[in-house]
């Protein structure tokens, strides 16, 4: 009868177990369906196409990732979503380019002065320093969550500027939050 009992039980883990791990990865694939129905296919007509536009949010999500890597990668997740926020913001409101890399990449002239919107882009180092991996896949994954799943900071919902806290800009914006070593700004 023990012997019966013992069976019965190792029967019930085991079915528990693979349930734990169907659930598992049949989570993983939604969710990798669903980032990939995710790329407007509206437009798209041709296997050719389907595969430009993937690229094209690939292009994206690494502009995403390197930014906040390079602007946040040692703030906390909230810090790194933030920044990844900001860019989503600016690439909503109208003001700045459409398209995420356009701004990360964008610079102006100021008194016939190149000036990057995020300072990285402008500084050489970020080509030679080498990526911690771990750092690199926290920011990948904030650019996911605000590009793709649509992952928002209610207080950040207006903000378009950032400055890290050790400088003082100067700048006629209202303050909206100070998250990690970033202070956050909307236009008044």
């Amino acid at each position: 009868m023990e012997k019966y009992i013992k069976l019965s039980l190792q029967t019930v883990v085991f079915l528990i177990i693979a349930t734990f791990g169907i659930t598992l990865i049949n989570a993983v694939t939604q969710n990798k369906l669903s980032r990939l129905s995710q790329v407007d296919l509206s437009a798209v007509t041709t296997i050719g196409e389907f595969k430009t536009a993937l690229k094209d949010k690939e292009r994206r999500l690494q502009c995403m990732t390197q930014n906040i890597y390079w602007e946040a990668a040692s703030e906390p997740a909230e810090g790194k979503l933030a920044v990844a926020q900001v860019v989503m913001n600016r690439v909503e409101s109208g003001k700045f380019p459409g398209d995420p890399c356009q701004v990360v990449h964008q610079k102006n002239v100021v008194y016939e002065k190149v000036l990057c919107q995020f300072s990285w882009y402008c500084e050489q180092t970020s080509k030679t320093r080498p990526i911690q991996k771990k750092l690199w896949l926290e920011s990948e994954e904030a650019a996911k969550m605000v590009m793709f799943d649509g992952f928002r900071i209610p207080e950040l919902k207006d903000a378009l500027y950032y400055h890290a806290d050790y400088v003082n800009p100067q700048w006629n914006k209202r303050k909206v939050a100070k998250i990690g070593r970033h202070i956050f700004y909307k236009d008044i």
